[in-house]
């Protein structure tokens, strides 16, 4: 196998669209990292919407509310918090903290995960620091919320390569399965808030509006970071 790289970091977001905990290593399972995305809030009025969840979309200061789980290395099993933006601290299923998020809104639990597309992101130092060239901007990675960030061999995007194969990244096997499309969540900062449009334009016009990739796990296992990335022949 080739070695196409090395894991410099990892996320999980415990709760859909806020902000992410950094991890040194985690358990993949087929249904993701252990925790991630398990929880969710969903806006008032979406009874039968096709995507009801409350986001960074509507609400850019999600990024500063801040979940965790009370056993880290049980996130399936333990209860998650969340400390607001103002230092307050709920459990994520408090009624008080929805209720701060606005009128109607509401928590759920999803022991699968509520993913977009697919359960594991993945995105190369390269391609976030080749996007940074087209924008004339050095872009901070978190703004993508990647589950895996990989310090990769080569040019400019080398991810692209990789799908349609499987990569073995620690005991974990996964596999690249799309590029990611990208929306107007990429055009946040999640530190200041501001919204930089040219961001997705230059996405849409330089890469077909994807950037990084989607995989699915192929064999569950343990990621740590300084694994090395393998491509599987």
């Amino acid at each position: 196998m080739a070695v196409v790289g090395r894991v410099v970091a990892l996320w999980r977001y415990p709760v859909k669209s806020m902000a992410a905990q950094e991890l040194d290593v985690v358990e993949v399972s087929w249904h993701g990292l252990a925790g991630d995305r398990r929880w969710a809030f969903i806006r008032g009025g979406q009874v039968r919407s096709g995507f009801p969840w409350l986001t960074m979309r509507e609400r850019p200061e999600l990024s500063h509310y801040r979940p965790r789980f009370t056993d880290p290395d049980r996130p399936n099993a333990s209860p998650a918090l969340v400390r607001t933006p103002s230092g307050a601290e709920f459990d994520v299923a408090d009624p008080a903290l929805a209720a701060e998020l606005g009128p109607g809104v509401r928590v759920i639990k999803q022991d699968r995960g509520v993913f977009d597309t697919m359960p594991l992101s993945l995105l190369t130092t390269q391609t976030a620091a080749g996007l940074g060239k087209l924008v004339g901007a050095d872009l901070a990675v978190a703004r993508f919320r990647p589950n895996l960030l990989v310090d990769a061999f080569g040019g400019d995007f080398p991810e692209d390569a990789w799908v349609g194969r499987v990569l073995r990244v620690g005991s974990l096997r996964m596999r690249a399965d799309k590029r990611d499309q990208r929306c107007v969540m990429v055009t946040i900062d999640p530190v200041t808030l501001r919204r930089d449009p040219a961001i997705l334009r230059a996405i849409a016009r330089e890469r077909d509006n994807q950037l990084g990739v989607y995989g699915t796990t192929v064999e569950p296992g343990r990621v740590a970071v300084g694994d090395p990335v393998e491509l599987e022949p």
